[in-house]
């Protein structure tokens, strides 16, 4: 049950008066909407990640990015340090294992860090959470939100079951559910009742609270305004996307043992998408008349908020990195899975960076992929075969990519001089695929790293990935230990060594 705090009454529009907010986690899905939402409505905005390239890669006007971890207390206290509010994003479900237990020590952190910066306020996006529950992601919320409320600042909760949004993980289980199977066996948590939420309406409440005068540490519900079953979402962006799933549900099938199955299934995270899986075996319903009271606002239907994400995605409004979803990478195509499915390979070399990144931009040059030519050139002929330009484009300079150029059934998207390059395919597949080389330094050289992304479309997208996974671990493992051979062969012989490894 939501918890207010007494007195609650609106305040008078703190972004106005241009006070600074933090947004820890910025690079999530939340984060990332929530960042220029907050910009546009005048706050002074510092976003936080591990990770500051993907932040870069916003590209967001007036807001100022941070590098900060929650597992490092200082960086922590240099990104609260001035501010006035902190909404806290950060969930660890990702890292697998023992999650629970970072998410409790990046909590206390947070809390030092909030008293050191004499934080105002602290909003905590939460999970709805059952009576007693079971699963390790949703305690894991609730004592989160426990630890945080001992900070000396405000602390606001709010407390969501399923977003609806591109990007977010249980709305992109639902999709590729749906986008790759005709047919489902499912568990009996399909049957289960949540009440989703629309991305926008969830900002107004994190934003309002965020301005509004509160006393003491209240918990907000959030919900949608209809309570729903899982199997009626699957039905209802079903018909949406001109899509008819036949939902056959089987007691037998556990949410533990569904977990393993939507690894094959989905794109979504693995480690993520099991933590979801594990509290699907409760009913959600959220007690969101408090919070209704304090920021009355127009609530989107499951429908209605399943049109709204799909029309982001085509108005081209998800500000995404490229290896998250770009949807310039899934040909602006709703079907095609949001998050990919990865395989790659890295290796260590004695040569520096510049000479590893002079070999990595000779790529294809010549038909020379640098390892299992055979195999390259195998898949180009397929694509010709079937009508595709694969073989009808060859290198503009032999030792020089710029963003744009065409070979070899590769678009160049990305060209990071000294640290990364990103080619998109062209050939003819049931999907969209990357495939990034990225460079960095080490004590003794460099490492070289080549990853492939996938995004598959419908079920055909994915068996067209599970045929190919035998030869990944082959053809990366191989192609990165080349690159790493030459670029020593290079220094030892002091010019460059094109072909062969």
């Amino acid at each position: 049950m939501a918890v207010t705090g007494e007195g609650s009454v609106p305040g008078t529009g703190a972004a106005a008066r241009g006070l600074r907010a933090v947004v820890i986690g910025a690079s999530g899905y939340i984060g990332t909407n929530l960042v220029p939402r907050l910009a546009a409505q005048g706050w002074d905005v510092r976003a936080t990640s591990r990770n500051p390239e993907v932040l870069a890669a916003r590209d967001w006007d007036r807001v100022e990015l941070v590098e900060a971890d929650i597992l490092d207390a200082p960086s922590l206290e240099r990104a609260l340090h001035g501010a006035h509010v902190a909404f806290y994003l950060v969930h660890c479900m990702a890292a697998g294992g023992d999650f629970a237990a970072l998410e409790r020590q990046g909590a206390r952190n947070l809390v030092a860090a909030a008293n050191a910066a004499s934080l105002q306020r602290l909003v905590y996006l939460g999970g709805l959470t059952p009576e007693n529950p079971e699963s390790q992601h949703l305690k894991a919320r609730v004592e989160t939100g426990e630890i945080l409320r001992s900070a000396d600042c405000d602390v606001v909760e709010i407390r969501a079951g399923m977003i609806v949004g591109a990007g977010s993980a249980a709305w992109e289980v639902i999709r590729d559910l749906v986008n790759h199977l005709p047919l489902m066996i499912t568990p009996r948590w399909v049957r289960s009742r949540s009440a989703p939420i629309a991305l926008d309406n969830l900002l107004a409440y994190l934003v309002g609270v965020a301005e509004l005068r509160i006393q003491g540490n209240p918990i907000y519900e959030v919900a949608g305004p209809e309570v729903i079953s899982y199997e009626d979402m699957m039905l209802t962006y079903g018909d949406l996307i001109g899509k008819r799933p036949i939902i056959i549900d089987v007691p037998l099938l556990t949410p533990k043992l569904s977990s393993y199955w939507l690894r094959l299934i989905t794109s979504v995270p693995t480690n993520i998408a099991a933590a979801l899986i594990e509290g699907l075996a409760h009913d959600f319903v959220a007690h969101d008349a408090p919070i209704r009271q304090l920021l009355p606002q127009r609530l989107l239907t499951f429908r209605e908020s399943a049109k709204a994400a799909l029309a982001a995605e085509k108005a081209h409004a998800i500000t995404t990195r490229w290896v998250e979803g770009s949807l310039a990478c899934r040909d602006w195509n709703p079907k095609y899975g949001f998050y990919a499915k990865r395989a790659g390979a890295e290796a260590d070399s004695s040569a520096p960076i510049d000479t590893l990144w002079r070999i990595v931009l000779t790529f294809g040059g010549d038909g020379d992929f640098f390892y299992a030519n055979v195999l390259w050139r195998s898949r180009r002929l397929i694509d010709w075969c079937l009508g595709g330009s694969a073989m009808r484009h060859s290198r503009r300079h032999p030792g020089e990519l710029r963003v744009g150029d065409v070979f070899g059934g590769w678009r160049v998207i990305g060209v990071t001089p000294r640290e990364r390059l990103t080619l998109l395919l062209e050939m003819r597949a049931p999907g969209s695929g990357v495939l990034e080389f990225s460079l960095q330094p080490t004590d003794s050289g460099s490492r070289v790293r080549a990853m492939a992304y996938w995004h598959p479309a419908g079920v055909w997208g994915l068996l067209y990935w599970y045929a190919l996974w035998p030869f990944h671990a082959y053809l990366f493992r191989g192609l990165t230990r080349c690159i790493a051979h030459r670029g020593g062969q290079e220094e030892l012989r002091g010019s460059p060594d094109v072909h062969g490894c």
